[in-house]
């Protein structure tokens, strides 16, 4: 089994981040990546639906032999981590719990901001697990639906994209938090903007280091490791090919993509 790819899935291409950082800290393994974007953006869609999308996604990568999975959409890690946790019996991580822990760990004031999709705001799935990890802990949650076809366009800086993240993130500034969380795989790429609004004073984090962390940390304990000298395989499939899926989708990895195969 520890020649067995790992499955990672998104609603469309901010998962490339988590993948661009599992192939930095764990370069041996073989990776099957699948991007929905003919369903893209979960974020504005009923919690049954992405239920339903995440199901569906994950039987297909099982399909592919996966020995674990990651689920790099926060929209589905808020909706769907525990029915998928219930349903498949492998190593499975979400993007939320890893970067709430890092969150708790980084935080001097206790104030912690929380940016995101509508679906994963409205979840209040990072109000609630940074409240288990300690109740006194303030935390301030922000919708940003518009971050993502910024994102998606490479509007990632001048006048469009100050405007936004102003008008985002102005309130969440106002509660003088120390703390934020980037609660979407493709908020990243913002990171120099949304660093130069808030100053230095403010922790940014990115839920992809400490996602392959942990995944890292299940492999070994479950000896799924892979150590072997077989070169490591990265396929990428997706639900649709939209005209800016190469361009978009390499900077999110920050590097060439492989052949792209269009699932149906």
């Amino acid at each position: 089994m520890s020649s067995q790819p790992i499955g990672i899935f998104d609603s469309g291409l901010g998962g490339l981040t988590v993948v661009r950082e599992l192939r930095r800290q764990l370069p041996n393994e073989s990776i099957v990546y699948f991007g929905d974007i003919a369903r893209l953006p979960y974020g504005t869609k009923s919690r049954s639906q992405i239920q339903r999308f995440s199901l569906e996604n994950t039987q297909f990568l099982l399909q592919k032999g996966i020995k674990a999975l990651v689920i790099a959409c926060n929209s589905s890690s808020s909706a769907a981590f525990q029915l998928l946790k219930r349903r498949f019996p492998i190593p499975m991580v979400s993007v939320v719990e890893p970067a709430v822990g890092e969150a708790l760990q980084r935080t001097k004031a206790g104030k912690v901001g929380v940016i995101g999709t509508p679906a994963t705001i409205e979840s209040r799935v990072y109000e609630e697990a940074l409240r288990r990890g300690n109740s006194r802990i303030e935390v301030f949650a922000q919708s940003c639906p518009l971050f993502v076809p910024l994102v998606e366009e490479g509007w990632l800086n001048g006048g469009v994209a100050e405007r936004v993240i102003q008008k985002y993130l102005t309130p969440l500034a106002e509660k003088k938090i120390d703390t934020l969380i980037l609660g979407c795989t493709h908020y990243p790429l913002l990171r120099e903007e949304i660093q130069g609004f808030f100053g230095p004073k403010v922790q940014l984090i990115d839920s992809a280091s400490p996602t392959v962390k942990q995944l890292a940390s299940f492999l070994e304990r479950k000896k799924l490791l892979y150590e072997g000298r077989k070169n490591a395989r990265f396929q990428i499939f997706t639900s649709d090919l939209p005209r800016n899926f190469i361009h978009v989708g390499e900077r999110f990895l920050g590097e060439p993509l492989p052949p792209i195969k269009v699932v149906r």
